[in-house]
């Protein structure tokens, strides 16, 4: 039901947050080069697409969130801000704070959505607390499940998609998942995300 809702809405009033995992296991290489430079191509040409007055912010996150870009209509900024975007060395993936801050950036935006692309190991933070985060200040979390179920190589070992946390914040806070094993799905997951935001 709360996803008829924002059908409604004009598609151009949604504000959103872009929030991108730079934690270690994004250097995995299931999708070439690696996930990280699959998905800032794939934010890139998304942001590219959408409409002029286009609302957005940029965020980064791995075991700590850092603001790479303000919400702005400034387009060339937050593409300059996704290509900043490098592997964090601070260990572990701190969902929690990643949606939080992305809420400090929208929080004097009408709708609020954000597009969160991970591969989905949530070591810190828990999923529920996250959820309640996200309805409690009614924003819609569109994830994107950036790997393979069968895992890319890193540094310490495989790094495998893990899905469900992903699934279960999307689903409970209005949003949709898409799984992104390759370049293409990544980039039919904006496609679709498109006209939700």
């Amino acid at each position: 039901s709360g996803i008829t809702l924002h059908r409604e809405i004009d598609v151009s009033s949604f504000s959103f947050v872009i929030a991108i995992d730079a934690s270690r296991s994004m250097e995995a290489t299931d999708l070439k080069p690696n996930r990280l430079l699959v998905a800032k191509e794939a934010s890139i040409d998304f942001v590219d697409s959408l409409s002029i007055n286009s609302r957005l912010g940029v965020v980064s996150f791995a075991g700590n969130t850092y603001i790479q870009e303000d919400i702005t209509e400034d387009k060339s900024s937050i593409i300059r801000a996704i290509n900043n975007v490098e592997i964090n060395e601070y260990g572990g993936t701190d969902i929690f704070e990643a949606v939080s801050i992305s809420l400090g950036l929208l929080k004097f935006e009408e709708n609020k959505a954000i597009i969160l692309l991970s591969d989905g190991q949530v070591n810190v933070g828990n999923i529920y607390e996250i959820i309640e985060l996200a309805r409690e200040n009614n924003v819609v979390i569109h994830t994107v499940g950036i790997g393979t179920i069968e895992g890319g190589s890193i540094v310490y070992g495989i790094s495998k998609l893990d899905e469900e946390s992903l699934k279960a914040l999307a689903y409970n806070s209005g949003g949709e998942f898409f799984k992104a094993g390759d370049r293409e799905e990544l980039l039919q997951a904006f496609i679709e995300i498109a006209p939700l935001t």
